[in-house]
């Protein structure tokens, strides 16, 4: 009878572990999407912003000075970009896993 309720109880754990987990990855992926939205947005209307300086030039030098400033801060903006969202996707993983911190010490016998 004692066997059934330590099983009983490591099940609970089990599953109550695995709906945080679910609940701290669910709100990441979440993060992620508004932050790739944001970033495709504010992308949108440099790239915008950009053709209009273009379109209003009248040398081939402004041209390039244009188009060369515009691709420089694209590239800076990209690299930073995937910068964050790489600590957004360490957040998600360290997140979800939190939960099964308790359970894996548990289950796995300290070495000395």
């Amino acid at each position: 009878m004692q066997q059934f309720e330590t099983i009983q109880k490591a099940s609970k754990e089990n599953v109550d572990a695995a709906l945080k987990a679910f609940g701290a990855t669910s709100k990441g992926v979440q993060t992620l999407a508004v932050e790739a939205t944001d970033y495709a947005k504010k992308s949108f209307e440099t790239g915008t912003a950009t053709l209009e300086k273009l379109a209003g030039v009248k040398t081939l030098d402004k041209a390039i000075e244009i188009q060369t400033d515009y691709v420089k801060t694209a590239f800076e903006g990209a690299v930073a970009q995937m910068t964050k969202m790489g600590e957004l996707y360490a957040a998600i993983a360290k997140d979800a896993y939190k939960p099964f911190e308790g359970i894996v010490a548990k289950a796995v016998p300290a070495t000395k």
